[in-house]
């Protein structure tokens, strides 16, 4: 394989009427999703005349983005989701870095997409979709086209402000996919139950393992998250038996108890990834259903997912959940500031190398140049690593600990400290549902923002006393009906700190 296409072409081979994508309005087969793609890609190869250029998906999320992500893909180029309910400042920012030659929209987000176009054609998915396929020319495409080929491009906020466009190839899906089939039990009766905003790199994993192990993706309404309970009737009625969440939409169900109305009754795996799952949270899941099987993923957008822990009944209570090892052919090295490996059971920045890494930024070489960087380990040829950011060590079990941010590094009474350390001992406190630490360096004091039963500042400085030294205990505790979040699900560390 070289190209997420052969997934969709072999499943289509295999299992032609079998339903393979499903969203509140629509479903498709393998079949129908082939044919309308072949058709949208021939049209738009038509228009733009050429490979390798981006392609920017302005529609709601749907079966009609996906059916728009592999005719991109058929077309020989490369597509960038942007959300409809994105600021239409925050898109104009985004159109600028990527200057796309096309973008796709419908009728009913045509009059919104033309404010943003400017020096793009803005072409109708129905339009797209009238075309003929050409098998051809199609053909023609696909003979060029290497695993190394850029296949899309997500944009993560920038610290300059200017959101960064993270490009990736088919290589690192193909790696992602494959390394899944080898890992866990995938059937083609697996029904993938989607989460993550088609933006947000998570959403890969149900696009693209529907299309490889023949399985099926259902689109969960999003209004849903925010009702656990009919949350769970849903997933037992599209029969959902594996996802790919962030963890507060997994914590969200913990918080409500809402196992006791019921229960998903096909759910055989359960991962997450983004952020770090609260151990209480993970627990009420373990504990009402005990036969599922649980992984904790671990990527930024520029990797992917590059390490992954599978639970395996003999972690430690209370204990952070560690993200693991690396999965195939990638390798993870702990470096000190000097850009040499620090001895096992010390901290040290996660870096990665390996099919996994994102070929960069797109259209910011300097950026690209500053995070992908030679191996300082290797000198005799070229070899990349990226720089994680996140600060992690290994366990007795030659398992990778994530311990926080290396930017969540603070230096307060003459101490560094980890933030994320706060943050694991405070989520240990009973009563205690999510939190989140900052640091206001105008007051020298670190603050804490939590969720859950309300305490009087002592008395929960008190419990924390027992858990962690005097000088890292906070200098502020402020409790908040619901932790702010952005649009991934993630905490808002952004708002916090506003606060």
């Amino acid at each position: 394989m070289n190209s997420i296409l052969d997934f969709l072409e072999r499943s289509a081979s295999e299992y032609p009427d079998r339903e393979a994508y499903e969203d509140q309005s629509r479903v498709m087969t393998f079949s129908e999703m082939r044919n309308s793609a072949r058709s949208v890609g021939t049209a738009l190869a038509g228009i733009i005349g050429e490979t390798h250029c981006p392609v920017v998906v302005y529609l709601d999320k749907s079966v009609n983005s996906i059916l728009s992500f592999f005719g991109v893909v058929y077309s020989g180029n490369f597509y960038c989701p942007l959300d409809t309910e994105m600021p239409l400042e925050r898109v104009l920012v985004i159109m600028g870095v990527l200057s796309p030659r096309l973008v796709i929209t419908d009728e009913a987000h045509r009059e919104t997409a033309l404010k943003f176009c400017r020096d793009s054609s803005l072409v109708l998915l129905e339009d797209l979709c009238a075309e003929c396929a050409d098998e051809n020319l199609l053909a023609s495409i696909r003979s060029s086209a290497t695993e190394l080929d850029p296949l899309y491009v997500l944009f993560t906020s920038g610290s300059t402000g200017v959101p960064k466009g993270v490009l990736l190839n088919h290589r690192v899906v193909i790696n992602y996919m494959e390394w899944l089939s080898d890992t866990f039990d995938f059937r083609q009766t697996d029904v993938f139950g989607n989460q993550a905003p088609f933006y947000f790199d998570i959403s890969i994993h149900d696009i693209y393992g529907a299309a490889y192990f023949g399985a099926k993706m259902v689109i969960i309404p999003r209004y849903l998250f925010s009702f656990p309970a009919k949350l769970i009737e849903y997933m037992n009625e599209k029969k959902i038996s594996t996802f790919l969440w962030v963890p507060s939409a997994m914590g969200i169900i913990a918080k409500l108890k809402a196992f006791r109305a019921g229960k998903p009754g096909y759910l055989r795996h359960a991962m997450f990834a983004g952020e770090v799952f609260p151990r209480k949270q993970l627990d009420y899941w373990v504990q009402n259903l005990p036969d599922t099987v649980y992984a904790n993923l671990y990527g930024p957008t520029e990797t992917y997912v590059c390490t992954a822990y599978v639970m395996n009944g003999t972690e430690k209570e209370g204990a952070p959940l560690p993200i693991g090892t690396p999965v195939s052919n990638t390798q993870a090295l702990i470096l000190d500031d000097s850009g040499k490996p620090v001895p096992k059971g010390e901290t040290g920045e996660l870096c990665i190398r390996g099919s996994c890494l994102a070929m960069g930024y797109y259209n910011n070489p300097e950026k690209t140049a500053s995070s992908f960087v030679q191996n300082p380990l290797v000198t005799a040829y070229p070899d990349r690593i990226y720089h994680t950011g996140d600060l992690v060590y290994y366990d007795e079990n030659d398992a990778l600990i994530y311990v926080s941010r290396k930017d969540f590094q603070i230096k307060h009474m003459g101490y560094r400290i980890e933030l994320g350390e706060i943050e694991n001992a405070v989520n240990r406190v009973e009563g205690i549902n999510d939190c989140a630490c900052t640091y206001d360096s105008r007051r020298s004091r670190i603050v804490l923002f939590y969720e859950g039963t309300e305490f009087e500042s002592k008395q929960l400085l008190d419990k924390l006393s027992k858990l962690i030294p005097e000088y890292m205990l906070p200098g502020r505790i402020v409790r908040l009906e619901h932790m702010p979040r952005n649009a991934n699900g993630k905490t808002d560390r952004t708002a916090l700190k506003e606060m």
